[in-house]
């Protein structure tokens, strides 16, 4: 019999709320790839988030809040979004334990963000503020429509997959990666030179993008591919 392969998926937080919860698309993405997804909780010890890196078999880190500047060792600037000190201190035990055992990740949004920060490189806290923005990354819904084009590199292994040098995508942030860690390789920038896409070469699987599939995987071949990649890496 051939098992699927169960897949931690970092919970969102929201304060108004008093709310632990999840978008339905990462869920949902996952398991049209052929996975289990679980929503994992917030880990305060670094002994359960590795015991949790070696149940599962892969590991997606959601979007949501912007990443403390504090992780990349900056001070928090006015125009910083909300942070939440509980999932930089889950995720970031989270991502150390599980890609020290190798297991896939894959990273949307705050994801991209995070896992940049984590492997050494720095974020813009605000785009808008900070970078000569020619295109709008900002959110304009509808989520699932493509706002606009990525260019893919044709050495990366996203254009292996995805066999074509440009995409649509949306768009949903106001932060995104500035300095890229030494760590990963840029696969896909916007046209205005934003990166929306890395991955880090000296590990089996880990990849992340800076928009959101999660929102488009139902009608768009791309972000289906991408979960179906993921979920492969992960049996």
């Amino acid at each position: 019999m051939k098992y699927k392969p169960i897949i931690g998926v970092t919970p969102l937080m929201d304060y108004d709320k008093n709310s632990v919860w999840m978008l339905p698309g990462y869920l949902k993405g996952l398991e049209d790839a052929g996975a289990v997804p679980v929503i994992l909780p917030f880990f305060t010890e670094y002994k359960d988030a590795e015991r949790c890196a070696e149940l599962f078999d892969g590991f997606l880190f959601a979007g949501g809040q912007d990443v403390d500047p504090s992780v990349y060792h900056e001070d928090r600037l006015p125009l910083c979004g909300e942070i939440s000190p509980e999932r930089d201190v889950s995720e970031s035990m989270l991502f150390r334990a599980a890609s020290g055992l190798d297991k896939p990740i894959l990273g949307i949004c705050r994801g991209i963000q995070l896992i940049n920060a984590l492997m050494g490189g720095t974020l813009w806290q605000d785009i808008s503020s900070q970078y000569s923005c020619k295109i709008q990354h900002t959110r304009i819904p509808p989520d699932e429509i493509p706002k606009h084009d990525i260019i893919i590199s044709k050495w990366s292994p996203l254009y292996d997959l995805l066999g074509t040098d440009r995409i649509s995508v949306n768009s949903y942030h106001h932060q995104g990666i500035r300095e890229v860690s030494p760590a990963l390789k840029v696969m896909a920038d916007a046209p205005d030179g934003l990166i929306e896409a890395v991955y880090a070469p000296a590990y089996r699987f880990i990849w992340a993008v800076q928009w959101h599939p999660e929102l488009l995987f139902e009608t768009d071949k791309s972000a289906s591919l991408l979960f179906s990649e993921f979920v492969n890496k992960c049996r």
